[in-house]
């Protein structure tokens, strides 16, 4: 059995950090990764049309100038195979791949309270243990189950956006049925449209989105930004999400005329990306506000499309906008007003069930050749809950979640020492800059195992009152928003039996990363750390499932 200092558990741009940070703290990491790749999300994702939805240049590493410069996007908003080049470029550049296992999955976890280390288990029959694990697993890296009655009925090929062929798939002169209109089905539509014979789109639910306004990387910008480098970190540090570029202006929706309002939509609009959020302070917590944004999308969607009665159908509804993820698309709308798509509204007809041939839908029966499901992921939990992983006691945290995913600053989990996440449920992660995000939370994790080495402690656990209190911090902060009055995947919706919790943490990033530097700065408040100041009241400790309540 060989034993490290650290055991990371993921590849993407989150596992990679943690690996470069740990190793030049000077600590034996070992990383085990499943895909057969770097790149995460973006190993995985390589569905037509996968693209980033955050300008390059704030999604991007900024711990290394050499390595910000020597890389050179080539467009605004990258696509999947230069972001998978990206996250070779930089695990090449510093060596990591010789610590990574690839083809690797990590199935089972256990603390063993005796020795304070984890016993990790994978399905290739490695057995280690570890000071102290990193879960650098991502919040969207679990495909949901397949929701769709008869699929295994279909006698043709059958697509997953979320574990797409490295081959690719070749569509020409093929009759394609998709089902899933998210950011997923939004970028792969207009690329399968254009070679597919014919593209049958099954709309769940119509979505707002948002034109990115791609194009070449524009050598002017980029220049102003390394000039202006350091500031524009702090700016990002300072921010609502994360990000600069589409950060929120300090202003209300009311508080301008409506020919101001509109102007400065129009203005965000044509910039592209998700910046439109930010035209407003108020657009996330103001019905009346909110509404104003989304009239003006749909009156966007509106002129994008030929036929009215079709625009109606595109048109969403029944949810204030962004509060579902909003989307950033390539020229998505207009993929309708071809000859060779047609779309059908599953809230008009009801997909009835899968058959050998195709879909049958209000009665209706539609024949395919290929299926393309984008149906979503088993978002923030389902990687962890995917692994067994065993706490104090013996306590699953898969049951200990089954109530909603409870954390102490998406960084810990009460019960599971030694055991940290990397933008896990209860921190901003998908509500802003994923990178930012990455590198404050594993730069707090590596001065964290830093503290308690140079102190001789060997273990580290959230104390139950200090997940009670984050926990109801996140509540609180999302239900002073719009966010619980839409059926999403930020809130569970999507996946059956999953409790109904908001589980990002929407109070601000620039709070969170206070209370993160505030914690350290009193010697890690919250933690309980052994062997000293709080051994007894680490004892035993488990904490009841109302941690999440």
């Amino acid at each position: 059995m060989a034993d490290y200092d650290v055991i990371i558990v993921g590849a993407g741009f989150a596992g990679l950090y943690a690996l470069y940070k740990l190793r030049k703290e000077g600590y034996s990491a070992l990383l085990y990764e499943a895909g057969s790749g770097v790149g995460g999300v973006w190993y995985w994702n390589r569905y037509p049309g996968a693209r980033v939805d955050v300008e390059n240049l704030e999604y991007s590493y900024t711990f290394s100038k050499e390595l910000e410069q020597d890389w050179q996007w080539s467009e605004q908003y990258s696509s999947q195979p230069e972001l998978e080049a990206y996250a070779n470029h930089v695990a090449d550049r510093f060596d990591l791949k010789r610590d990574i296992r690839f083809g690797t999955r990590v199935t089972a976890m256990r603390f063993d309270e005796e020795t304070d280390r984890w016993s990790v288990v994978t399905n290739q029959g490695d057995h280690v243990t570890g000071q102290y694990c990193v879960m650098a697993t991502g919040c969207l890296s679990v495909p949901k189950e397949i929701d769709l009655p008869g699929i295994d009925n279909f006698k043709g090929k059958i697509y997953r956006t979320s574990l797409w062929p490295k081959g690719g798939v070749d569509f020409t002169g093929k009759r394609v049925g998709e089902i899933g209109t998210g950011s997923s089905g939004i970028q792969s539509i207009p690329v399968i449209a254009e070679q597919a014979a014919h593209l049958t789109v099954f709309q769940r639910t119509a979505a707002f989105s948002m034109p990115s306004q791609n194009g070449p990387t524009d050598p002017a910008k980029v220049k102003a930004w390394f000039d202006n480098r350091d500031k524009y970190h702090q700016q990002q540090r300072q921010s609502a999400f994360g990000l600069v570029m589409s950060d929120i202006a300090p202003r209300s929706a009311h508080d301008v005329s409506d020919e101001e309002r509109r102007r400065l939509y129009e203005e965000r609009w044509e910039r592209g990306g998700l910046g439109i959020i930010g035209t407003f302070y108020d657009l996330l917590t103001d019905q009346k506000a909110n509404d104003t944004a989304a009239e003006f999308v749909r009156e966007k969607i509106r002129g994008l499309i030929e036929k009215p009665e079709l625009a109606k159908k595109l048109l969403p509804y029944g949810h204030p906008i962004f509060t579902k993820r909003p989307c950033v698309d390539s020229g998505y709308f207009g993929t309708f007003n071809r000859d060779n798509v047609t779309l059908v509204d599953l809230r008009e007809e009801p997909l009835e069930t899968v058959t050998e041939t195709g879909i049958r839908a209000g009665g209706t029966d539609y024949d395919f050749d290929i299926l393309v499901l984008a149906i979503g992921f088993d978002a923030m939990t389902g990687a962890l809950c995917n692994i067994d992983i065993r706490g104090r006691s013996g306590v699953s945290l898969k049951e200990r979640w089954s109530d909603g995913p409870g954390t102490y600053l998406g960084l810990a989990v009460a019960g599971f020492p030694n055991m940290f996440l990397i933008t896990g449920p209860g921190s901003p992660s998908v509500l802003g800059n994923m990178m930012a995000a990455i590198e404050e939370n594993a730069d707090w994790i590596a001065d964290c195992i830093r503290y308690m080495d140079e102190r001789q402690l060997t273990a580290i656990d959230a104390t139950c009152e200090a997940q009670y209190a984050w926990v109801a911090e996140v509540n609180r902060a999302a239900a002073a928003t719009l966010y619980p009055l839409a059926k999403s995947w930020y809130m569970g919706d999507n996946v059956a039996g999953k409790k109904r919790a908001f589980m990002p943490y929407i109070g601000g990033w620039k709070k969170y990363l206070d209370r993160c530097d505030e914690v350290a700065a009193n010697g890690y408040e919250g933690f309980a750390l052994a062997p000293g100041r709080a051994t007894p009241e680490m004892a035993g400790q488990t904490c009841s499932k109302s941690t999440v309540a």
